[in-house]
């Protein structure tokens, strides 16, 4: 037979359980921002990952530093970048045009004009706020460039 305080606890611990299952629903239907994480195919991965690729919050979407992993120059890596950003934002709801902010994180500042060549013109003829720099040591996995941005829905 359990204890009656461990039944209580199972009960307490059901019970915060369900009201934290229920909880993003009700802030979303209160008009409170609510944040959402923009699973890769829709699907939560088992394992907890390092970063979320994707999360939007209230009425901004939120992408985390995209690179690119082959052999390429500097215009070939901008340009699959910003086509995989462009992907993620669609994903999201959003898209190029309602980028506010994007940081271009490049391996060498060298790239800086190849770069520039690639990146004009894709935020739409209002371009988002930018940050340049060139990352000390180096970009993770051998990119060229990686960026990352914040737009509205």
């Amino acid at each position: 037979m359990a204890k009656p305080g461990r039944r209580r606890f199972v009960i307490a611990a059901g019970t915060l359980a369900a009201g934290a299952a229920v909880a993003p629903a009700r802030a979303q239907e209160a008009g409170k921002p609510v944040k959402k994480v923009h699973w890769q195919d829709g699907k939560r991965p088992e394992k907890t990952p390092l970063f979320s690729g994707i999360v939007s919050y209230g009425g901004l979407v939120f992408i985390a530093g995209v690179g690119a992993h082959f052999e390429g120059d500097i215009k070939a890596h901008t340009r699959h970048v910003l086509d995989e950003v462009q992907k993620k934002l669609e994903q999201a709801g959003s898209s190029m045009e309602k980028v506010l902010k994007v940081n271009v994180y490049l391996n060498d500042l060298k790239d800086y004009a190849g770069m520039n060549e690639v990146f004009l013109g894709r935020f739409g003829p209002e371009p988002p706020v930018r940050t340049t720099i060139a990352a000390a040591g180096g970009i993770p996995g051998n990119s060229l460039v990686e960026i990352d941005c914040i737009a509205t829905l």
